[in-house]
């Protein structure tokens, strides 16, 4: 019974193209590990903590709240079997963004039009289905720290011991944006 209500939300969440609103997960805040069935879930769990994050509640206030939630959650067997673990890294990564949202709106309006042209071509392959996902992501990923310094090697920098690598300060908040157009360009 479990498993045919689970299908049904699933089936329902995404036959509805619906406008994102404050109590959705942005799918690029996702981590790429987590599966459409964890956000949907983390999304019922919090949702209300996303419209208060939207109108100004604060970051720690926020993770808290969604912490003990999905704790509580958890221990009482509400979760499919999903672990406390993915759970709470969807709804931290989910509050980051509409928190950074709520205070940067002008550099996510201002960056995602500058982002666009920086990894246009992953775009353009990722659309086409030429990359899978993760592929696209990396590639986008390198595109954004090529075009701080366009000598990076991705491969190269990402196989050393982290105390030796060189990598070119680029803000995360690009990254996120690089996994929205990414996408929004399969929609």
């Amino acid at each position: 019974m479990k498993n045919i209500i689970l299908v049904l939300t699933i089936i329902f969440t995404m036959s509805n193209v619906i406008s994102v609103s404050a109590n959705e997960i942005p799918r690029e805040s996702a981590p790429l590990c987590a599966t459409e069935e964890q956000i949907v879930l983390t999304e019922t769990l919090m949702a209300d903590i996303l419209i208060e994050v939207q109108n100004g509640m604060g970051y720690a206030e926020a993770k808290a709240k969604s912490n003990r939630i999905i704790f509580n959650a958890v221990i009482s067997n509400q979760t499919n079997g999903n672990g406390f673990g993915i759970l709470s890294a969807i709804a931290n990564n989910a509050i980051f963004q509409y928190r950074d949202m709520y205070l940067r709106p002008e550099f996510y309006a201002e960056n995602e039009r500058k982002v666009k042209i920086i990894i246009a071509d992953v775009i353009t392959q990722y659309a086409n289905g030429e990359l899978d996902y993760p592929t696209a992501v990396k590639k986008s990923y390198e595109k954004l720290y090529q075009s701080v310094n366009p000598s990076f090697n991705y491969d190269e920098e990402f196989s050393k011991d982290s105390c030796y690598r060189d990598i070119p300060a680029v803000n995360g908040s690009l990254f996120t944006i690089a996994r929205k157009l990414l996408i929004e360009a399969k929609m």
